[in-house]
């Protein structure tokens, strides 16, 4: 077996109506949102609500997680059972729907894995088989360790510690079965089965590794300019961190010299949306004087068919940090349109550098809420034991809520894994208690950590969510809900001058491996998205 269906009357037309079932999950029924925006975000699949068509995917809770292969062109259950409430769980399932098989199953499996069938669950040994070429295409792709259709080590396993499947490249054994995301293979098989060109919601993004800047423009009205500058010792990019010669670019604005108040907008393209919701991330240094800024605007239609109606959307000032930081701008607007980056000098006599834009993006979704910049991540890895832990700064929900987060670089004490990251969610007081709804109850949390590729599209972000039921219990305690305000839950903290509610979420939220695999680490800095 290769891993996708040759005959094309399997393929689906887009948008796929979709039926979200009574008995899901509440957090199961967010989680899938998440992953219809995924692949917006990487390909052209696109989904709809239900509205009487003859094909269809109706997601229910049943036994496991499970689909069918294809479009069956009669209406097909997608199972999203106990404990298949994961974003790339999910996707995985919506994977086979549109007409892939696991990828173990290919003719040519026995080049890269070994199987191991006497370790193998009596009646299970049908998942590993394999189906010959006439059946299944592999799109001219090559085996796929990373995929997300891949099974892990112990699938169907009779003694946990054994594997009943191994790979032929030993270090790729820690890598099949990962649920992160799709990976870059999975989506190049994906857009070639359905002759995807462009993704749904990317509109714009740049690592400016080329002179050409992503077609993005300036004008020198004001006798300041950006530079597409090669990183250097000391001044590196945020692309490649200095890592490959001559390679390595970003755009800066010297602010040494010219005078103060001296400006230059660098403009993208003309945008056409066709969404209303825009996230503007890119990441930026500043590292002239404490007076510089970096002003981020929006130019309009003015309703002429000229792009020409400026606003402004956000600025950022210096703060004295000089390493590479994460900005995350929303908005909305369905007319064309252009974003820029004014950098303003501040004071020259007190600038040692300047400012710095790299690794941009925009795309029709919604930005995390919160971002937790975690910097010197090796040195408190290092410095830390099982049961320590980082506390984020105390963040807010878009409805007001506070909570704060702890990460475990080794797990909790409680916990029974090795090599994991933990991580919990705990609500906060603050003076907005009194005007929220408490319990707080049916309100999904997702904690992404941000994979930093430049590439928006092939980016394998980690992401956990949880739903919090109004009903929950603290644990140990009969007469205390979870989710009720925190200083009737917690404990005072000096941290944060506040109560803090006990914490929920993860034992095994981040392997130790996968923090090192994939570009979570970049710079020493880890980015943990918060959306409550």
């Amino acid at each position: 077996e290769r891993n996708a269906l040759r005959n094309s009357s399997y393929r689906w037309k887009f948008p796929i109506p979709y039926i979200p079932a009574d008995s899901l999950d509440l957090n199961a029924k967010g989680v899938i949102l998440q992953a219809f925006d995924m692949f917006r975000l990487k390909s052209c699949v696109d989904f709809k609500p239900y509205e009487g068509e003859q094909s269809y995917l109706k997601f229910e809770k049943l036994d496991g997680c499970w689909s069918y292969v294809g479009d069956l062109q009669s209406g097909q259950t997608v199972s999203i059972g106990e404990r298949c409430d994961y974003k790339a769980i999910v996707e995985h399932e919506l994977l086979h729907a549109l007409g892939f098989y696991h990828e173990q199953s290919r003719t040519d499996r026995d080049d890269y894995v070994q199987i191991w069938w006497d370790e193998i669950i009596e009646g299970f040994a049908y998942a590993f088989d394999k189906h010959n070429d006439s059946f299944l295409d592999d799109l001219n792709t090559p085996y796929d360790y990373e995929s997300v259709l891949h099974y892990g080590p112990y699938s169907f396993n009779i003694n946990s510690n054994v594997p009943s499947i191994t790979t032929k490249i030993p270090e790729f054994n820690e890598i099949i079965g990962q649920r992160l995301d799709f990976s870059r293979i999975d989506l190049v098989r994906l857009n070639r089965m359905y002759n995807c060109t462009s993704s749904l919601t990317v509109l714009d993004q740049c690592s400016f590794e080329y002179i050409n800047i992503c077609g993005m423009v300036q004008s020198g009205q004001d006798g300041a300019a950006w530079d597409h500058a090669l990183g250097k010792p000391g001044d590196e990019d945020h692309t490649l961190v200095g890592n490959c010669a001559d390679r390595g670019y970003f755009m800066h604005l010297d602010t040494k010299t010219g005078h103060a108040g001296q400006s230059a907008l660098l403009e993208s393209r003309i945008l056409y949306p066709r969404r209303k919701e825009k996230c503007l991330q890119f990441f930026y240094r500043l590292n002239g004087s404490p007076q510089d800024k970096l002003v981020i605007w929006v130019k309009k239609d003015d309703g002429t068919g000229n792009v020409r109606r400026m606003e402004k959307l956000h600025t950022i000032t210096a703060d004295g940090e000089y390493h590479w930081k994460l900005a995350s701008i929303p908005f909305s607007i369905q007319t064309k349109f252009r974003y820029g980056f004014q950098g303003i000098r501040g004071d020259p006599a007190k600038s040692a550098g300047g400012i710095a834009v790299d690794d941009t993006s925009m795309t029709e979704t919604n930005c995390p809420t919160n971002i937790w910049h975690i910097r010197n991540f090796t040195s408190l890895f290092n410095s830390t034991s099982k049961g320590d832990y980082i506390i984020s700064p105390v963040f807010y929900s878009s409805e007001g809520y506070a909570f704060a987060l702890q990460l475990y670089p080794h797990g909790r004490n409680s916990s029974p894994y090795m090599n994991y990251m933990g991580i919990t969610f705990h609500l906060c007081s603050s003076p907005n208690d009194g005007l929220l709804e408490w319990p707080a109850g049916h309100r999904q949390v997702v904690l992404s950590v941000l994979d930093q590729d430049p590439d928006v599209i092939h980016r394998m972000s980690l992401s956990r969510s949880f739903t919090t039921d109004p009903n929950q219990l603290v644990y140990g305690r009969n007469d205390t809900l979870q989710w009720d305000k925190p200083f009737i839950t917690g404990s005072f903290s000096s941290f944060c001058n506040c109560y803090m509610s006990p914490g929920v979420g993860w034992n095994t939220f981040l392997t130790h491996r996968q923090l090192h695999w994939k570009k979570f680490l970049k710079n020493d800095s880890l980015f943990i998205f918060a959306d409550f």
